[in-house]
């Protein structure tokens, strides 16, 4: 059967594949096979300057060949390695062979040939297949997270600062308990949002990601018996958080990650579910506000622009549904259940090692895959709400009893005795006016210049610093 989009069982390659583009080449197979044979050159490189008298430093040409099969990594390779794992059953041990096969392809010059094949078998040397997964793992959440997930939310946060500078000053009718309160204004509420991105963001950048390569257990005990006069420990280290190569540079460099000292066969996977944390929570906000923008949108306080040939309904040809943020909605929530899921499961492994975590972490890319859909639909959705400025001073101008609060704080402050329950005997589940207000207002004993500033307060006017700290986010 020929492969479609349309026959795919994930709508992550189906329906939504173009939208993810950005995402695929990082957390698909193929972008694990990729950095797994980064994570193997990088080590079999180091390993040619720890002074080895067996391995001797691999010249520059070797370097610049062998960064090249991960830099130059593509989908032919990749096949390769899956053709080889049919016979291995192995999926680590079928990158070492496809390596070692390399080092022996026709296509390299014959010193190059003879200085790569003589050294082959270093490549995986004292290393158990874990080194090489956990280490590629945090690549792929490195990259991941910084090209992919910060990049969206950036934007977000930057869409929404631009619009809750745009609307700062415009009037809004609260609803706490979706009952009228104290009025604010939209830029504000936006702005309340733009507030816990931020930080929400700054703990998806502060995670560390760590990774280990200290053997079957932990211990580096092959390493030993192999060297045992070496400090494998502080190479390792050396190998995991050096700087990452840049061409064919003959200094040391390494994978750029942070070393996880401690650990059994696996790494611990706790910086995992901080990481999934930290998105889990940020992706529970845009929740909030999803929901938050879909109930202005029925009140009538936001439009949206409309798009030609667009339908909402297949029977109500007027409606213009609030899609992107149903969308983003449903899809932050499927991303929340996985993410959730694998926060809980990953740090757990029976004694030193079993399995339940390798197949649960190849779906790292479909967690935060959803996510990226949802940021996506976010943005979409946003870039075409329009406020309807009438609706909402219409609102605002039925709701006169907001200002029973600032008359009853006012009259407390003269020490007017039962400021509140003459408010609320003069409001509570009546249509208060602006008329019988201001008769309230003149009867006061309080100063003539304060019953001056209660007369001239409005709904609208009354947003107390709302506008101020809109401007200031």
């Amino acid at each position: 059967m020929t492969q479609h989009s349309i026959t795919a069982l994930s709508p992550l390659d189906g329906r939504y594949s173009s939208k993810l583009n950005d995402v695929r080449p990082l957390m698909s197979e193929e972008g694990f096979f990729r950095c797994r044979v980064q994570v193997e050159i990088t080590w079999f490189i180091a390993l040619s300057d720890a002074g080895m008298p067996e391995f001797q430093p691999l010249t520059r040409q070797a370097r610049s060949e062998l960064r090249s099969w991960a830099t130059n990594f593509h989908t032919n390779d990749a096949l390769a390695i899956k053709e080889i794992e049919r016979v291995t059953n192995h999926d680590v041990k079928a990158v070492e062979y496809w390596l070692k096969n390399q080092c022996q392809k026709n296509t390299l010059s014959n010193s190059l040939r003879e200085e790569l094949s003589k050294a082959s078998e270093f490549i995986h040397f004292a290393c158990t297949s874990e080194d090489i997964n956990n280490t590629s793992h945090a690549l792929q959440l490195h990259a991941l997270r910084e090209r992919v997930v910060l990049k969206h939310l950036d934007k977000l946060i930057q869409q929404l600062r631009e619009m809750a500078h745009e609307l700062a000053a415009m009037p809004m009718l609260s609803r706490t308990h979706g009952q009228t309160a104290s009025p604010t204004t939209v830029g504000k509420e936006i702005a309340n949002i733009v507030s816990r991105l931020l930080y929400s963001r700054e703990k998806i950048a502060a995670v560390q990601i760590m990774a280990k390569m200290n053997g079957a257990v932990g211990n580096y005990n092959a390493h030993i018996a192999a060297w045992p006069d070496f400090d494998w420990h502080t190479f390792s280290k050396r190998v995991i958080e050096s700087t990452p190569a840049q061409g064919d540079e003959m200094t040391f460099c390494g994978l750029g990650l942070k070393q996880q000292t401690y650990s059994i066969q696996i790494e611990p996977h706790d910086y995992m579910a901080e990481l999934f944390d930290a998105i889990a929570r940020t992706n529970t906000i845009l929740i909030d506000w999803s929901r938050d923008v879909w109930g202005y949108v029925s009140l009538g306080y936001f439009k949206q622009k409309l798009k030609e040939g667009e339908i909402g309904s297949s029977t109500m040809p007027h409606k213009v549904n609030p899609i992107d943020f149903e969308n983003a909605e449903g899809n932050l929530g499927l991303a929340n259940a996985l993410l959730n899921h694998l926060s809980a499961k990953l740090p757990i492994s029976r004694w030193q090692r079993d399995l339940t975590d390798s197949t649960v972490l190849r779906n790292m890319g479909v967690a935060v895959g959803y996510a990226v859909l949802a940021y996506q639909s976010l943005l979409t959705g946003q870039g075409k709400l329009q406020v309807h400025a009438e609706n909402i001073s219409k609102d605002l101008d039925l709701a006169w009893e907001v200002l029973a609060e600032p008359i009853q704080t006012v009259m407390k402050r003269y020490g007017l005795e039962g400021a509140y329950e003459q408010l609320k005997e003069a409001t509570r589940g009546k249509v208060v006016t602006a008329s019988a207000l201001h008769t309230l207002i003149s009867g006061l004993n309080i100063p003539e210049y304060e019953k001056k500033r209660l007369l001239e307060l409005t709904p609208s006017k009354y947003i107390g610093l709302a506008e101020s700290l809109a401007r200031l986010i």
